[in-house]
């Protein structure tokens, strides 16, 4: 959990320091925020550090007063946006810093989760000037990006009855074209898109009925064509972005044991048409093989080692997942166990080397 002091956040600000120009010109026209642009954890930025210091990057500066989440920061145009909660719990805000540690504003911009842990859980989207986020109860809210100001906001948890499980809705929007997707779920509608610019519905799919995961969906391309990857506790499916008709699922994850079944928080990995997951609680990992005409899935694989909790994964030189916590890789062909290390302190931001076993903090 980022607490209320916002040293962690700052140091991932200063990682960014090098790239920010760069940055600024690719982010204009590109969707940017959860896990990078593919949101696949890989992002675009040059001239990073191969490696901390041995005494930990230098803290140029920290604030107290971002509030309390679980959200990612987001840096465009040299500035830093980060959502959390106002001092009394009762409002999720956003609060933008330049990269010297001054604030910009602090808005408030929707409700917050009010049951277990009631934190922030989305990390803002950027695109063309405006910022795209959705609540802990499910509202999609536009704000500009310069002051803060709203645009327009949807109460997608009331308009949509969407169904959550015990952590309420931990989304990231996906932004593309004219759109913003939101997955609400639940008896009247799976997913939602959104016009950027108004808040209209432009479509929704068909229910499936299931509770909501914790995953914010994707934008991918196969074979010409392009498809929303998206999911729900039980199934993982495509939707055509252009009219919102789901094309395919998958349930056959395998675990869903007691309590703790049926929790998806990991974003999917996609290349050259096969789909990567792994949610922790018993439903391992699997690779899927997408069809030709994106409208069918096949189990390639299931690897019961790599049961990755809440740390997510990225592809390297198309054969290997990293992850945070209790690292593994795994060769993504065949899904064969590589290497296991043992947990780092704290079980956060480890990556596995490629072919061996050593960690990188």
């Amino acid at each position: 959990m980022r607490t209320n002091y916002f040293t962690t956040i700052c140091k991932t600000a200063i990682c960014c320091l090098f790239s920010v120009t760069a940055f600024s010109a690719f982010a204009q026209t590109t969707p940017y925020g959860w896990r990078g642009p593919e949101r696949n954890g890989i992002y675009p930025e040059k001239g990073l550090l191969k490696e901390w210091p041995a005494e930990g990057p230098q803290l140029l500066w920290e604030v107290a007063d971002a509030g309390k989440g679980y959200s990612s920061p987001l840096t465009v145009d040299n500035t830093l946006y980060i959502t959390g909660m106002n001092a009394d719990g009762t409002k999720e805000i956003l609060s933008a810093y330049t990269l010297d540690g001054k604030k910009v504003y602090t808005v408030e911009y929707g409700k917050p989760w009010k049951d277990s842990y009631p934190e922030t859980r989305t990390t803002p989207t950027y695109m063309d000037g405006k910022l795209y986020i959705i609540s802990g109860a499910g509202e999609v809210v536009c704000l500009n990006a310069k002051d803060g100001k709203q645009v327009w906001a949807v109460d997608g948890g009331t308009a949509y009855a969407r169904k959550t499980g015990n952590w309420g809705t931990a989304e990231s929007p996906l932004v593309f074209d004219n759109k913003v997707i939101y997955t609400p779920s639940g008896a009247q509608t799976t997913m939602v898109a959104l016009d950027r610019k108004t808040g209209k519905e432009i479509w929704k799919t068909t229910a499936f009925g299931d509770t909501g995961a914790y995953v914010s969906p994707m934008l991918i391309e196969y074979k010409g064509k392009k498809q929303i990857l998206g999911s729900t506790a039980v199934n993982i499916f495509g939707v055509n972005p252009d009219t919102g008709a789901i094309e395919w699922s998958f349930k056959e994850w395998g675990g869903h044991r007691g309590d703790w079944a049926n929790i998806a928080p990991n974003t999917p990995l996609f290349k050259d048409g096969k789909i990567f997951f792994s949610h922790g609680y018993d439903i391992f990992a699997h690779m899927l093989q997408l069809s030709d005409d994106l409208k069918s899935v096949t189990r390639l694989w299931k690897n019961e080692t790599l049961d990755t909790h809440h740390g997510g994964y990225v592809e390297i030189d198309g054969d290997v997942a990293v992850v945070e916590t209790d690292p593994t890789e795994i060769e993504l062909a065949g899904g064969e166990t590589i290497c296991e290390t043992e947990p780092s302190l704290g079980g956060a931001a480890t990556v596995v080397e490629p072919g061996n076993s050593k960690i990188e903090h």
